[in-house]
C-alpha cells in the first residue's frame, strides 16, 4: 500500500521543523554541542575521527580532563569560561618546603641526613684509627672493676645490700601487726635509709681498692634501693591508713601469685594487705623494673622466647660497642683535650668541646637505647612485669621540662607518685615543688659521680640546677621545631662540658697537671 500524499508532505514538514529547532539550539550560548571548536577543528586537522559521536568529537578543550576529576565544564554549568581558561598550567598553590603548603613527607631528606651522619663519622674513626691504632683492650675493661682479684668491694657492698632489705622488710611486718606503733616505724625506716645512701659513701671513701667505675656501679644499686625501699614503705603505710579507715582494702600485686591454669591462660588470685609483706614479694619488687612499689603490679601472661632473646643479644651487643667506643674514640679525646685547659686556650678549649660532643653524644644515646629498652626490656620480660613504658617520645621534646618528664619514666613517676604530690598537698606551690624535684635530682647526679670519683667539684649539681632557667628560657622564648632544636642543642653541648670539668679537675688532682700514660679513670 502506497503512502497518500498528504502523509509524505506531513513527515516532511515535521522532519523540517525538527532540524530548525536543532539549528536553534546550536547557536544558543552555552550549547552542549557546538560545531566549530577549536578542539573539533583541530581534531579534524590532525587526521583523527571522532568515531560518529559528536560529544566525542567537538568536545570542548579540558572536559575530559575535569570530568576525570569530578568537576562540571563551564558549558555544563551553563556558562562560559575564561579566555585561554583552558590553556592554562598554573594554580594557586605553595612550595614545598613552606610551613604553608602541609607537605611533611621528608623520608628522602631523613635519609640523607642519616647517611652523611654514617660517612662523616666513618672518616672520624677511620682517623681515629690511623692516628692511635686499636685502643680496644677487653682486659683493660676488667681492671676498671677489680684491682685485687681476691678483693672485690664494690660486689661485696652489693651483697651487703640485703641487709637493709630485711629491716625494711620485718618492719612493715611489725607494723601490720601493731607490735611496734607508726612513729617508731618512721624512726626505723627514717635509720635504714639514711644508712643505706651513706653507708655505700663511707666504704668508698676508706676503702682504696675500689675503682671508680665499681664505685658508681656499687652507688647505683644503692640509690635504686633507696627509691624503692621509700616506695615501699609508703605504700604499705597507705595500705594501713585505708584498713584503719575501713575502707576497701587495696589488693596486692601479683608479685608471689598463686597461679592457676584456666584455658591455657595463667590466672592469679589477688592477695590483701598484709599478705603482701613476704620474701618473696619483696624481692619480686627489688628486680622488677621500677622504683614505685604497688600491691597490683600488671603481669604479662606467658615469656616470648624470641623477644627475650632478642633483648639479651642486643644487650651483649650494645655493651661491647659502648665499651669499644669509650675506649677507641672518647678516651684519646679527653686525653688530648687537658693541654688546652691548662694553658687556658680558650679557642682550642671550644674546639676540643665540639669535638667530644660527638662521641659523647653517640655513646649516651646507645647508653639509652641499651638500658632503657634493651635491658629493662630484659628484665621485664623474664619477670612477667606488663607495663613496658620506661620512655616516652623525649626525642619531640619542644621544652626542657618535657625532656626530664619523658626520658626516664621509672624515675619520673617516684618523684610525682612519692615527692611532687605529697609536696602540693601540703600547700607548696608547683613552682617550690618542681625545684625541689630538681634539687634531690641534682643531688643524686652529684652523688654518683663526686664519691666514685673521691674529690667534689658540683659540677653535675650545679649542671642540674642550671636546667631551671634554661627550661624557663626555652619556655618562653622558643616554640615548636626552635624549642626542639633548643633541647637537642643542650644535651650535645651540656654533657661533654661536665664530662671535661670532671677528668680536667682529676688529672689535676691525682697527677698533678701532668698528662698520664694511662687513659684516665683506668687506675
Amino acid at each position: 500500500m502506497k503512502p497518500s500524499l498528504e502523509h509524505v508532505a506531513h513527515e516532511t514538514g515535521a522532519a523540517e521543523k525538527d532540524m530548525i529547532a536543532m539549528d536553534a539550539v546550536d547557536r544558543r550560548p552555552g550549547s552542549l554541542k557546538r560545531r566549530s571548536t577549536f578542539c573539533g577543528a583541530q581534531q579534524v586537522a590532525d587526521g583523527r575521527d571522532g568515531g560518529g559521536d559528536d560529544d566525542a568529537g567537538e568536545r570542548p578543550c579540558g572536559r575530559s580532563e575535569e570530568k576525570k576529576k569530578g568537576r562540571k565544564s563551564p558549558g555544563e554549568r551553563g556558562e562560559r569560561g575564561p579566555p585561554g581558561d583552558t590553556l592554562s598550567c598554573h594554580k594557586l598553590q605553595e612550595s614545598l618546603l613552606s610551613s604553608a603548603s602541609g607537605y611533611s613527607n621528608y623520608r628522602g631528606i631523613l635519609n640523607w641526613c642519616v647517611i652523611m651522619l654514617v660517612l662523616s663519622n666513618a672518616r672520624l674513626f677511620l682517623e681515629n684509627l690511623l692516628k692511635y691504632g686499636i685502643l680496644v683492650d677487653p682486659i683493660q675493661v676488667i681492671s676498671l672493676f677489680l684491682k685485687d682479684p681476691y678483693r672485690w668491694p664494690a660486689a661485696c657492698l652489693v651483697i651487703a645490700s640485703n641487709i637493709f632489705i630485711m629491716i625494711a622488710l620485718y618492719t612493715e611486718r611489725r607494723l601490720s601487726v601493731g607490735a611496734i606503733g607508726e612513729n617508731v616505724g618512721i624512726i626505723i625506716h627514717s635509720i635504714n635509709l639514711s644508712t643505706v645512701l651513706f653507708f655505700p659513701v663511707a666504704t668508698l671513701l676508706m676503702v682504696n681498692s675500689v675503682t671508680p667505675v665499681g664505685g658508681v656501679l656499687a652507688l647505683a644499686v644503692y640509690t635504686i634501693l633507696f627509691l624503692k625501699l621509700y616506695s615501699y614503705k609508703d605504700v604499705n603505710k597507705w595500705c594501713r591508713e585505708i584498713q584503719h579507715a575501713k575502707a576497701l582494702s587495696m589488693s596486692r600485686s601479683f608479685s608471689c601469685p598463686t597461679v592457676q591454669r584456666l584455658n591455657g591462660a595463667a590466672s592469679r588470685s589477688q592477695v590483701h594487705y598484709p599478705g603482701n609483706l613476704t620474701h618473696r614479694d619483696m624481692y619480686y619488687f627489688v628486680f622488677a623494673p621500677t622504683l614505685c612499689y604497688e600491691l597490683n603490679f600488671p603481669r604479662s601472661p606467658r615469656i616470648r622466647k624470641r623477644f627475650l632473646l632478642r633483648r639479651l643479644f642486643e644487650m651483649l651487643f650494645f655493651m661491647q660497642l659502648l665499651v669499644g667506643l669509650i675506649q677507641q674514640w672518647m678516651v684519646p679525646t679527653i686525653q688530648n683535650s687537658m693541654k688546652p685547659f691548662q694553658d687556658m686556650d680558650y679557642s682550642r678549649m671550644i674546639e676540643r668541646l665540639l669535638k667530644l660532643a660527638v662521641p659523647n653524644h653517640f655513646i649516651w644515646l646507645i647508653f639509652f637505647y641499651w638500658f632503657f629498652h634493651s635491658s629493662l626490656n630484659f628484665v621485664a620480660e623474664l619477670m612477667q612485669f606488663g607495663d613496658r613504658e620506661f620512655y616516652r617520645d623525649w626525642w619531640n621534646s619542644e621544652t626542657i621540662t618535657y625532656f626530664w618528664q619523658n626520658w626516664n619514666i621509672p624515675v619520673h613517676k617516684w618523684c610525682l607518685r612519692h615527692f611532687y604530690k605529697p609536696m602540693l598537698k601540703r600547700g607548696m606551690s608547683k613552682w617550690v615543688g618542681q625545684t625541689a624535684v630538681f634539687l634531690i635530682s641534682a643531688f643524686f647526679h652529684e652523688y654518683l659521680v663526686s664519691v666514685p670519683l673521691k674529690m667534689f667539684r658540683l659540677w653535675a649539681f650545679m649542671g642540674m640546677m642550671a636546667q631551671l632557667p634554661l627550661a624557663w628560657l626555652v619556655g618562653r622564648v622558643f616554640q615548636g621545631n626552635y624549642g626542639n632544636a633548643a633541647v637537642w642543642i643542650s644535651l650535645i653541648i651540656g654533657q661533654p662540658i661536665a664530662v671535661l670539668m670532671y677528668v680536667h679537675d682529676y688529672y689535676v688532682l691525682h697527677y698533678g697537671g701532668e698528662e698520664p700514660a694511662a687513659p684516665v679513670l683506668l687506675s
